[in-house]
């Protein structure tokens, strides 16, 4: 398999940044898992599923019609030939993610999909189980957190950036209450992968955070060569 660095953690934590970066660092593929899920979740909603059909749910996640498009701002996501770059990223969106990721036939239809990133030079998978179920054996994982007041105030930011008038309560409820069906479901909850390496990005820099991770992975790629 190619070399794989997994960063697992809650919403908010930086993971989307910090993979970015990991993977233009080291000219690897990118791998968010979440938007697959949230994907899921949005097109779920447009078709009207039945979110107490699993079965129903895991038909749509199977046939996913999607794109990720690179792009000057980012990573463009496309739906169905519908640009939902921007859609995906609502809040009712990632509530539903959560709900459907907790659905295992869903992620049964997803998991395949997600393993088939990992292709050479190697790839960083950002997510929620990445290290503990999707790449258990990936010689580098990091589970990156921040609190949740500090991943509230970096969304209500971000927010504020796009012209929106967020309300800071609302998503710091909102945040916990994910955090919660996150921990607490039984299929892959969020939680380290007993080999990751810990980082709290609550009081640290992206520059910091990906200073730290680099030298993991070049740790860990030194070790596997001299081990050759």
């Amino acid at each position: 398999m190619a070399f794989v660095v997994t960063v697992d953690g809650p919403s908010g934590a930086g993971k989307g940044t910090l993979c970015q970066r990991l993977a233009q660092s080291l000219g690897f593929h990118l791998l968010d898992s979440g938007a697959l899920y949230r994907l899921t979740a949005l097109a779920a909603e447009k078709q009207a599923a039945d979110w107490g059909d699993e079965e129903a749910l895991a038909q749509v996640a199977k046939n996913l019609a999607v794109r990720f498009e690179p792009s000057a701002g980012g990573v463009k996501v496309w739906l169905a030939g519908e640009d939902v770059t921007s859609a995906i990223r609502k809040e009712q969106v990632g509530m539903n993610a959560s709900r459907v990721a907790a659905c295992q036939p869903v992620r049964a239809a997803l998991l395949q999909r997600q393993r088939s990133f990992a292709e050479e030079p190697g790839l960083v998978a950002d997510g929620r189980d990445m290290g503990t179920t999707v790449f258990p054996d990936a010689p580098v994982k990091v589970f990156l957190t921040a609190s949740a007041e500090e991943r509230a105030r970096r969304r209500v930011l971000q927010l504020q950036l796009a012209g929106e008038t967020p309300d800071y309560e609302a998503i710091l409820a909102d945040i916990e209450t994910r955090d919660r069906q996150d921990r607490e479901r039984a299929t892959s909850p969020l939680k380290p992968a007993d080999d990751a390496v810990q980082l709290d990005s609550t009081h640290l820099g992206i520059e910091e955070v990906l200073a730290q991770v680099l030298a993991l992975v070049q740790d860990s790629l030194s070790g596997s060569a001299a081990a050759r």
